[in-house]
């Protein structure tokens, strides 16, 4: 079974109605990032990010799986198929994908601020000051903050040179280090971007480009690829 590797970021989650990750202002969602996703932001104001992230879990576990996702995984049928996502929702996985990696953690999930090991899922549940892990310690978002490593990135540069087919959907893959993922697939196998926009590739004229929003795009792509 041939190795499709899917690379996803904020214009999958966009076409869902959930907001892109950053505005070309600088606001995320009307913060400015250093006010909610970093950890001078955590350390200065404990209760407006985990306000600020509340908001967010509910308007994700609101959100509904869009084509896209679902073609995604129907995809399945005939590939083995790895979405490593720069989304921190789970709508890939609601639509039924089972190989998910997030780069930048998962909303639906809070840990320890202490123990990065003691992880939970609360669904779409808040989180508020006071609320402590097994070791005590205050609950935090589990999502990467501007400043913090990001933990996945291992586990996906593995992923990529296997890939037999790479697929890179709403991402303008200018937010390293994911943007830099692309670069360990290997060289010579199909690949594809979808997404109105142009994205920032050295070797763009190795991509096929699907101009189009990611719920439309991928149903289409995938169609294109079950025929085959």
């Amino acid at each position: 079974m041939r190795k499709v590797v899917v690379l996803t970021g904020a214009g999958m989650s966009a076409d869902s109605g959930l907001n892109t990750f950053r505005d070309s202002d600088g606001l995320w969602e009307g913060h400015d990032v250093r006010e909610v996703a970093t950890p001078g932001a955590w350390e200065r104001d404990r209760e407006l990010v985990l306000n600020f992230y509340n908001e967010r879990r509910k308007q994700a576990q609101d959100a509904d799986p869009n084509a896209g996702h679902k073609a995604l995984a129907r995809l399945e049928s005939q590939y083995d198929v790895t979405i490593i996502t720069q989304n921190v929702d789970n709508l890939h996985e609601r639509a039924g994908s089972t190989e998910v990696i997030h780069l930048h953690g998962e909303l639906s999930k809070v840990r320890s601020e202490d123990d990065p090991s003691l992880i939970y899922d609360i669904g779409g549940d808040t989180i508020e000051l006071g609320d402590t892990a097994d070791d005590g310690a205050q609950l935090r978002p589990h999502v990467v903050w501007f400043g913090e490593a990001v933990p996945n990135m291992e586990k996906a540069t593995q992923i990529l040179p296997q890939a037999d087919i790479l697929l890179v959907i709403g991402t303008s893959l200018v937010v390293y280090p994911a943007a830099g993922l692309v670069d360990f697939a290997p060289s010579g196998i199909p690949k594809y971007v979808i997404d109105p926009q142009a994205p920032d590739l050295h070797n763009y004229s190795e991509w096929e480009h699907i101009k189009e929003r990611a719920a439309v795009g991928t149903p289409t792509l995938v169609e294109q690829l079950l025929d085959n």
